[in-house]
Order: C-alpha cells, then structure tokens, then sequence
C-alpha cells in the first residue's frame, strides 16, 4: 500500500469514528502532516500538527517534563509518550501520535544510532510508545520509513 493509501485509510477510519487526530512530529518534521494535508478534506479529523525539533519546544509547547527530557532523553518512549499527550491536550484531539528519533547523519550515540525513532499513540483509554532502529543510514528514507511506520500504527491502535 502506497502513502497515499495508507493515509486515505486512515481518513477513512476517523471520519466512520468520528475521532480527531493530532501530531507532534520531530525527526519527520513535519512531513507525515504535509502527506495528511495533501488530501482535501482532511479538515474532517485532523486537528494539527506541532513540529517540536527543538527540545525547548517539547517543554514549552507540548509541555513534556523536564526531568523525563534529561533523563531519558529526547529520543526515548516516555518523552515521545508525553509528546503525544501534550499533542492531544493542546489540540484537543480524540487520538494523537508523536515521532521523534534520529534521522541522521549525526546526532547519533552508542545506544542510539542513527535510525532509532520513537512513536507513541495516545487516545481514549490508550497510550502506547514503541521504539524502532531502521537499518536505514539515509537521511530521508529514515523519514520515509518512519511516516509509514506511524500511520499503521495509529490504524493498530484505533482497533484496540
């Protein structure tokens, strides 16, 4: 299934709901919203998108603690957790999905390499974050990889 498809099915599937859904996209910058925004009438679900690359965004607009952004750091679970939460709160979506992770080509660290990406979904009575290390090393097919990655997993989540 192409991109395309992939986020008509899941138009398709908040609309039938009747749900909202918002992002907070880092490493992607923006991009999963650009492939959402493509197609007219999204206006219907999509509630909008917070590109927070810097960490001073994270605080300040999707109001992730501190402590979890030092501790963990940027490119961990509970932070991409409580990006999506400050994503949905703050847009006051029904459901709300973050990426943050590391694109490349630097930024890298021994337990972090290039490629490790985030994702969280958080909705109505569920929240889960999985983390996942595309073997990729190109910038932009990291990105690719991970917009993929994230609408199939808010389609997994919403069958929960």
């Amino acid at each position: 299934m192409t991109i395309e498809e992939k986020v008509l099915n899941l138009k398709n599937k908040f609309e039938s709901n009747g749900l909202t859904l918002s992002l907070a996209e880092s490493c992607t910058g923006g991009l999963l919203s650009a492939e959402i925004v493509k197609h007219p009438g999204v206006s219907s679900f999509f509630a909008g998108a917070v590109v927070s690359y810097a960490t001073h965004v994270k605080e300040d607009l999707l109001d992730v603690p501190v402590h979890l952004l030092k501790t963990m750091g940027e490119v961990s679970g509970p932070v991409a957790v409580a990006m999506a939460q400050g994503a949905k709160h703050s847009m006051s979506s029904d459901w709300a999905l973050s990426i943050t992770g590391i694109a490349g080509p630097g930024g890298e660290s021994k337990d972090k390499p290039v490629g490790t990406v985030c994702f969280a979904v958080v909705g109505p009575g569920f929240e889960q974050s999985i983390k996942k290390e595309f073997k990729i090393k190109n910038r932009n097919e990291i990105q690719k990889a991970s917009i993929e990655f994230a609408i199939d997993f808010v389609l997994e989540s919403l069958k929960l």
